[in-house]
């Protein structure tokens, strides 16, 4: 296993763009501050692919007109918002 990249805080300011593209082509990077870890920078996980509109018609969803309109305050309080 590789030892992690540690970055102190001055270096990341001065070389974030460096270091997204680093995250971003895969590395895992640590922020440290006063030698510290503090924060860790990491690509975040890649979309399975594009997005299909209507890929889930089959499943023939419906919701009644009801579903939209305001909540009562005793369906609120239900849900502990008042």
């Amino acid at each position: 296993m590789n030892a992690p990249l540690i970055f102190n805080v001055h270096e990341t300011k001065t070389q974030l763009s460096k270091l997204l593209e680093r995250a971003h082509a895969g590395e895992e990077l640590t922020i440290a501050k006063a030698g510290v870890p503090y924060a860790r920078l990491m690509p975040l996980a890649r979309p399975k692919g594009p997005r299909t509109p209507g890929a889930m018609a089959h499943l023939n969803l419906t919701f009644d007109e009801r579903a939209f309109d305001p909540m009562t305050h005793d369906e609120l309080a239900e849900w502990g918002l008042v």
